[in-house]
């Protein structure tokens, strides 16, 4: 063998050294690892049982264009069976995109706190929707697919007062991964299909890499805000239908500034359709279907027989 040869083996196994000595400097502290996902879960439960949690999800109305009657009454175009809401609530108006919502006098709806007539709706996809309120009733407008429709809240919901809490696999070190983050094009978009099969395209700034038992997985990211600090990826795994969730799970990863990225699939999530019949979640998109079995994070819910997607 060369000299030459001999120096560039030299700096090869220089270089793995000191990539090894990074991910050893890197590799989470047990203790550590266990206090901040214990930490995460119960905030986790703590935000799905609040008033705004995914468990008071009661009702999801789509709208038609013009005039929707909304009550719990039959013969309303939108019917809430729900004894706290009025037979006749009121009427919501949908022109040209915008919605507008007419009262009946002396349904009980509210808006921040006082009696409505008539109020003009800011939907979710306009920043904060306009919340009306009737008992324990809260209602909004949201946009998905190029639709609109009512979604409601129930602060009394069965689903939220008889939550019986969640179950997870075992934290483990071994899932805290470090992944090359692979960047794509400024402006790139992939597409994604809700539960109810409706398609957006999302912004996806780059991919998630990483080696698992030898072989190499990829999980595309889409980045919910232009200046989110967290990349947002749907996935589904060899647990998917098994012991997780058939739809997949949810995962949030700090956006990197580089191009390395810590993936902790121990916080790996079900998505609200896993507890609700009343959410509209996105799927993993086909590339982010993995073979792998990750045997890390939430498990399937069993407080409520939600529908899953084959």
């Amino acid at each position: 063998m060369s000299g030459s040869s001999r120096r560039r083996l030299a700096l090869l196994g220089a270089v793995a050294l000191a990539a090894l000595a990074r991910l050893g400097a890197a590799a989470p502290d047990a203790a550590a690892e266990e206090a901040s996902v214990l930490k995460w879960r119960a905030e986790r439960a703590a935000a799905l049982t609040s008033d705004t949690g995914w468990l008071t999800l009661a009702g999801l109305l789509w709208l038609h264009p013009g005039m929707n009657s909304f009550g719990s009454a039959p013969g309303n175009d939108l019917v809430l069976g729900n004894a706290a809401l009025a037979g006749h609530a009121g009427v919501f108006e949908v022109a040209a995109g915008h919605v507008r919502f007419h009262a009946q006098p002396g349904a009980n709806v509210e808006l921040d706190g006082a009696p409505v007539e008539v109020a003009e709706l800011r939907t979710d996809a306009q920043g904060e929707p306009t919340v009306l309120a009737s008992g324990p009733l809260r209602f909004f407008v949201i946009a998905r697919g190029g639709k609109l429709a009512v979604r409601v809240r129930d602060l009394d919901n069965p689903r939220r007062l008889g939550f019986r809490g969640l179950q997870y696999f075992p934290v483990s070190t071994q899932w805290v991964v470090t992944a090359h983050f692979e960047r794509y094009p400024r402006g790139k978009r992939i597409p994604i299909v809700n539960i109810l099969g409706m398609q957006e395209e999302e912004p996806c700034p780059g991919a998630l890499v990483f080696t698992r038992n030898g072989r190499q997985y990829r999980l595309d990211t889409v980045l919910e805000e232009p200046d989110a600090a967290e990349l947002f990826v749907m996935l589904a795994d060899a647990t998917s239908g098994r012991e997780t969730y058939g739809g997949g799970r949810f995962l949030y990863v700090p956006r990197p500034a580089g191009d390395t990225a810590v993936v902790d699939f121990n916080k790996a999530y079900n998505p609200p359709c896993a507890l609700n019949d009343f959410a509209t979640c996105p799927l993993p998109p086909p590339q982010n279907r993995l073979s792998l079995r990750i045997d890390a994070g939430e498990l399937s819910y069993a407080g409520a027989a939600a529908h899953a997607p084959p």
